[in-house]
């Protein structure tokens, strides 16, 4: 067996184990990464030959689940893992993010980086581990690399920043922010916060570069002491030098004067493309004569266009669109679009357009995840999806795409601060985003429009959240920071950086470049433009709707709380749930009980809730002795009346007790359905009740009735058998 090599570094307070040459040895560079009881396999493959075909770089990155990690079975039919769950996709993309601007823009051939546990503890993080392990992984590997790269996880507990906390210590922290970053720049940041200031964010930023520089320095190691060479000879893809200079002499000024004449993306987008098929036709004759692709030349065409555009954002200060670079697009809300949904909003940045509409459930509608994650459910959530009408084009609808799952969670994180608490507000939310127009920006537009649909659905939420996108110009010396990124600009520009937030703070952060890193001060001066335009978006949505509505929308679930003894959970429930589904039907309501006893019970309308709930709680009395009680006869017998005082409770009033009167028989003045006004004069240990009706006609005392009692053999009780003169539960 080969030698394996093992090298250690601190994260935080922790060492990080990173092992190779043992496992996975036919994979282009495979590691075991090991802190605490969690341990990840990574390998990183390249394959021999391009992929044809394709003008981009072909890398994939995949977590794969495996339950067996945390010693359970799937819950699913199969018993076997199926598809990614929302939480391993949302860490394929966290992993994929740092290190795509690594690799050479003119590499064809496939790279696939699989990231597998085989052990998760119950105290470390998986998504920053995973990061270290892939980075680790390429660079031994044979795969042209320009890291290594580090990932740490900062909280903030107690007021105080920590690195890498454990998961039992991030339930108290009111930061979770994730960094990745090289050995002289931060390159990913995404970061879910509790309305915290910019300068606090930007010191957190700070300390998690520092706190990744020793997992960097070991990879530097590993790859001295055990990395194979680098494959400098794959076939590199470009546009040819010639065909680059025709063009730009063909287009350049042409598309200049496009570019400073057309502001709207689809007289702008027209116009490039008529300019781009007419020089397709000028160019001819020389492509074919020169074996020049149709892909060269639109790559070429998009080089000059990328130049016109930056320069002119750097040289003028001015952008594709006529704004200068910290102006906002025109803003628009609107809200109540849509009568049946409990609420609706409509947020509009410039062509950017989303709805996002939200729909109030019951407690035991909320999400169940079945992963390797701590959460095990989810009360709030929010779903993102990106029709291709909204970019004016046509693709086959398969579901959500990586994207949309990213762009959804990051909405979904931006709005976790500002929610009510569950036992304040217990209904799970669902909102859902509908992209109805894209020209840049729509996780951010979505989270507006749905702090506008949370408002008007009446949920009572902290404080409104705005959302925008920054972007990045830089030449290496000269750099622009844009607010509000338009889709031309995220797609020819160096950074794409979303920042949510509400008056007081950040509640979110996003970050994704296309160059290898980026300062403190470009950082700072990201955040503070940000913070500026948060404020502007904020003062639209409170102009539209200032306060959440003071009561839900008529067709959300009325829902009321209550609270029984855990102990009789079993007696609400009924054998086989026969008595909840009973009661469900006979109220028209939706009823879920939780295991410390507390119970929600919902209606769509009417009085269902409130008739409900007053009876589960009679149900759950107890025959108190001394107590009058309006009950109705269920049975009769000849020595006495059995009268239903309670919900399921039972008690006799034996015959003599009847009346303040000699009576011959029982159904002289009780037959079953009568109601009766009736006094509880006993409770025996095993539950039985005694009752009197005449010492409520006599006015009598407890101790005045007891005394006058003169109990036959058997009585009423609560569960017990009806024979022999006794009373039971009726459900």
């Amino acid at each position: 067996m080969a030698e394996e090599h093992a090298f250690q570094a601190k994260l935080g307070d922790q060492t990080i184990t990173i092992k190779t040459g043992k496992l996975a040895r036919l994979a282009g560079g495979a590691v075991i990464a090991q802190v605490g009881d969690t341990v990840l396999l990574a390998t990183a493959t390249m394959s021999h030959t391009p992929r044809e075909g394709i003008d981009f770089f072909p890398l994939s990155v995949d977590f794969e689940e495996r339950l067996y990690a945390a010693g359970r079975i799937p819950g699913s039919f199969f018993r076997r893992e199926g598809r990614p769950s929302e939480q391993a996709i949302l860490t394929d993309r966290l992993i994929d993010r740092p290190l795509r601007p690594l690799f050479p823009s003119d590499m064809r051939n496939d790279v696939q980086i699989i990231v597998q546990p085989l052990s998760q503890g119950d105290q470390e993080h998986l998504d920053m581990l995973g990061i270290i392990a892939a980075s680790a992984a390429l660079t031994i590997s044979d795969t042209p690399f320009g890291g290594p790269i580090g990932g740490v996880r900062i909280g903030r507990i107690d007021g105080e920043l920590v690195v890498n906390p454990t998961i039992p210590q991030m339930k108290d922290s009111t930061l979770d922010l994730r960094v990745a970053g090289s050995a002289d720049a931060i390159i990913m940041v995404e970061a879910g916060a509790d309305e915290i200031s910019e300068e606090l964010m930007i010191d957190a930023l700070q300390l998690a570069h520092e706190a990744i520089q020793d997992v960097i320095r070991v990879q530097n190691e590993m790859r001295a002491a055990v990395g194979k060479p680098k494959r400098d000879d794959y076939p590199r893809f470009g546009t040819p030098e010639a065909l680059a200079s025709r063009v730009k002499d063909l287009t350049f000024d042409r598309v200049r004067e496009i570019v400073e004449r057309t502001e709207l993306k689809s007289d702008r987008d027209n116009a490039l493309n008529e300019l781009e098929n007419e020089l397709r036709a000028t160019l001819s004759e020389e492509a074919e004569a020169n074996e020049w692709s149709s892909r060269d030349i639109g790559d070429a065409y998009h080089d000059v266009l990328k130049h016109v555009v930056r320069e002119r954002i750097l040289d003028q200060g001015i952008r594709p669109d006529g704004r200068d670079p910290r102006a906002l697009r025109k803003l628009e809300a609107e809200i109540r679009l849509v009568p049946r949904p409990h609420g609706s909003g409509l947020f509009s940045r410039g062509e950017t357009q989303v709805m996002s509409l939200v729909t109030l459930g019951m407690p035991g509608e909320e999400q169940a995840l079945d992963d390797l994650f701590p959460e095990e459910t989810k009360s709030y959530i929010h779903h993102y999806n990106f029709p291709p009408f909204s970019t004016g084009e046509t693709w086959p609808l398969r579901g959500p795409r990586r994207r949309e799952i990213g762009h959804g969670a990051l909405a979904e994180r931006a709005l976790i601060p500002v929610l009510p608490a569950k036992d304040a507000f217990p209904y799970t939310i669902r909102v859902v985003s509908e992209v109805l127009a894209s020209n840049g920006s729509t996780s951010m537009a979505s989270a507006c429009a749905s702090t506008l649909a949370l408002m008007d659905a009446g949920v009572p939420i902290k404080a409104p959240v705005g959302g925008i996108a920054m972007g990045l110009v830089s030449d290496g010396t000269r750099y622009r920071v844009l607010t509000d990124i338009q889709g031309v600009e995220d797609h020819l520009g160096d950074m794409d950086f979303k920042v949510t937030g509400t008056r007081e703070g950040i509640t979110a952060l996003q970050m994704d470049i296309k160059i290898k890193g980026v300062s403190r001060e470009i950082l700072s001066e990201a955040l503070e433009q940000a913070r500026i335009a948060r404020e502007q978006i904020i003062d639209v949505i409170e102009a539209t709707i200032s306060t959440p509505r003071e009561s839900l929308s008529e067709f959300a679930p009325k829902m009321l709380t209550t609270h029984i003894d855990p102990e009789k959970i079993g007696s609400l429930i009924g054998p086989g749930g026969k008595t909840i589904r009973a009661l469900q039907a006979e109220y028209e309501v939706k009823i879920d009980i939780e295991e410390d006893g507390t119970v929600f019970i919902a209606s769509p309308g009417g009085d269902g809730a409130e008739r409900a709930i007053a009876y589960v709680e009679s149900m759950m009395q107890t025959a108190e002795p001394g107590k009058i009680y309006t009950g109705k006869v269920v049975r009769v017998t000849d020595f006495g009346a059995f009268v239903e005082i309670l919900p399921g409770t039972d008690g006799m009033v034996h015959i003599s007790q009847l009346s303040d009167t000699r009576i011959e028989k029982v159904t002289d003045v009780a037959n079953v359905g009568d109601e009766i006004v009736v006094m509880v004069t006993s409770v025996s240990p095993d539950g039985k009740v005694r009752l009197s009706r005449q010492a409520v006609i006599e006015g009598w005392t407890l101790e005045e009735a007891q005394a006058q009692d003169s109990p036959p053999s058997g009585g009423g009780r609560r569960g017990g058998s009806r024979g022999g003169g006794g009373g039971r539960s009726r459900r």
